[in-house]
């Protein structure tokens, strides 16, 4: 990828509930980019390996679903293999087994190469997840770290999945965060060069004010 699509690129890392999604798509909008939720596409495979009835902890079987499946996300819409899976992959099935599908190094490899594709064709766009500036686009032009202390995070979870129990949501959290720090292929880092910003305290446009101010986007 060359340096000149790098420059259309803003990376939007952190872990759950911290605003990256509600942040990115916004964020794009304002600026007539395209946008990418790379965690969506991690949620995908869980699903149509629940689907498929694969043994998720079986890497070489997850690893031709993650090759062979069909993906597109646009305008907020997720679907795989040509069905719209956009809620589904929000469930308590593949939210519980997503964690071990992203730690699976060979699929993470997969889904880098196809973020990589797509911003190449799209030219440039706003793309949020947990590796999106340390390890898929290093070298992009902005890069943010959002975060939110446990209890906003957790609130934004409840209200996201319209969950009831508040300690089981903050249990989910805290489990996908350790996991997520902990894996050893892309682990979840603010990357050298992103700008950190706690979002407890801070609305949407709040937010976007701050990182347009701070890098300067033209």
């Amino acid at each position: 990828m060359n340096e000149l699509i790098n420059e259309k690129i803003i990376a939007i890392d952190g872990p759950a509930g911290s605003g990256k999604s509600t942040i990115a798509k916004a964020l794009a909008k304002k600026l007539n980019l395209e946008y990418l939720d790379t965690g969506a596409m991690y949620r995908a495979v869980a699903f149509v390996s629940i689907k498929k009835n694969i043994e998720i902890i079986d890497e070489k079987q997850v690893l031709k679903i993650a090759k062979e499946m069909n993906f597109n996300f646009e305008d907020g819409i997720c679907l795989v293999n040509g069905y719209n899976a956009t809620k589904e992959i929000r469930g308590p099935e593949v939210t519980r087994v997503v964690s071990a599908v992203a730690a699976m190094p060979t699929v993470r490899q997969e889904m880098v190469d196809r973020q990589r594709l797509w911003v190449e064709k799209k030219g440039g766009g706003v793309i949020e997840g947990r590796d999106i500036g340390s390890v898929v686009f290093p070298k992009a032009k902005v890069k943010v770290y959002l975060t939110a202390s446990e209890e906003v995070r957790a609130e934004r979870r409840i209200e996201q999945e319209e969950a009831l129990d508040a300690s089981k949501v903050a249990d989910s959290i805290r489990k996908r965060d350790e996991a997520d720090i902990g894996r050893s292929t892309s682990p979840l880092v603010r990357s050298e060069g992103s700008i950190e910003i706690d979002t407890s305290l801070m609305g949407v446009e709040e937010t976007i004010k701050e990182i347009l101010g701070l890098f300067k986007w033209n």
